[in-house]
């Protein structure tokens, strides 16, 4: 039998419900999975005192976190809005020190960030966080060096995640690498959920961000690159649909979305390809001249460039629907 790996989750008051919880409930059915128990997972707070989460919800804790002892596999630091409190606790911050030094593995879970680099432990490191509050915390730990794109981040035994349902791309990743792909997949479907994302896959996709352009041309050239992503989207085409030079086009998509044209129809075809890998079974050659790279090979390199892996490897790791049949899905891209 394996030996059991001895887990700390650091709570405190205001903390984020999902940000334990999305630890703690892999983990759990990781041991149920497994038949034995592979994790050991405690929540700790200063006192053993509940806390109550920023839901609202008291939350008991099992553990005090004076009284915690090392050795342990993993400590895991939750985020919340009550995270720069929890920072500016000198007798919290020196706790999570030691308790760090006694571990193999040290995380931290969106905000939860700030108390990590309150410890001084992950200076002139790079640490993931949620996109928001990057520049808030970036100023109180200059010495970090906060990363607002990936979902999440590994630096030797340091592992950070961005926010709130990021916490269970990691605790997946752990889950893979202490036990194997084969339990990380089967408790990604307990959960409903895509089997993995890679770490460095961006926290903030144009089918999760809100319509960030409010010129009305900008708009409309966004909405016909979503529904015609197979069509000529070059520049010199966008700007003779909309009536305007490539110069000017190229200037208002600089301005409203922060994206040349050209960039902006690349992200939106790697982004639908995307899609289409994990809710299809089409193949490469299919999904790229739907989505408008003309070959497979195009594909891949702009798969690799934006995700860092290869588009076979996204569907091996992320698809619920190959070899189900599951015909093409439509795509659409917001701006």
């Amino acid at each position: 039998m394996s030996e059991i790996r001895q887990v700390i989750v650091v709570g405190y008051p205001a903390a984020e419900l999902l940000d334990i919880a999305c630890i703690t409930s892999a983990l759990q059915i990781a041991n149920w999975l497994h038949g034995s128990a592979l994790y050991d997972i405690k929540l700790a707070t200063r006192g053993g005192r509940a806390i109550e989460c920023a839901s609202g919800l008291t939350v008991q804790a099992q553990a005090r976190l004076e009284s915690v002892r090392g050795p342990l596999d993993t400590v895991i630091i939750s985020g919340g809005i009550g995270h720069e409190d929890a920072a500016d606790d000198r007798h919290l911050v020196a706790h999570v020190r030691r308790l760090a030094r006694e571990s193999r593995r040290v995380a931290s879970v969106c905000t939860g960030a700030a108390v990590l680099a309150a410890t001084g432990l992950v200076d002139g490191r790079r640490v993931a966080t949620h996109w928001h509050h990057v520049p808030t915390i970036a100023a109180d730990y200059p010495a970090v060096n906060f990363d607002p794109g990936p979902i999440y981040i590994r630096d030797d035994q340091f592992a950070t995640s961005a926010g709130v349902t990021a916490a269970l791309d990691l605790t997946l990743a752990f889950i893979e690498e202490d036990a194997g792909a084969d339990l990380a997949r089967s408790v990604a479907r307990q959960l409903v959920t895509y089997l993995q994302r890679p770490g460095n896959q961006a926290q903030m996709s144009m089918f999760t961000a809100p319509p960030a352009a409010l010129h009305t041309l900008v708009q409309r050239t966004v909405d016909h690159i979503a529904a015609h992503l197979d069509a000529d989207l070059s520049a010199a085409a966008l700007a003779a649909r909309a009536g305007i030079s490539e110069r000017h086009l190229t200037r208002l998509f600089l301005r409203e979305v922060e994206h040349t044209p050209g960039r902006f129809v690349r992200r939106a075809r790697t982004e639908a390809a995307a899609q289409l890998l994990v809710t299809t079974s089409l193949t490469m050659g299919a999904i790229a001249s739907r989505c408008g790279f003309g070959t497979a090979e195009t594909l891949r390199q702009a798969f690799l460039a934006h995700y860092g892996v290869s588009p076979s490897h996204y569907r091996l790791t992320q698809s619920l629907a190959v070899g189900s049949g599951v015909d093409a899905l439509p795509v659409q891209v917001s701006g």
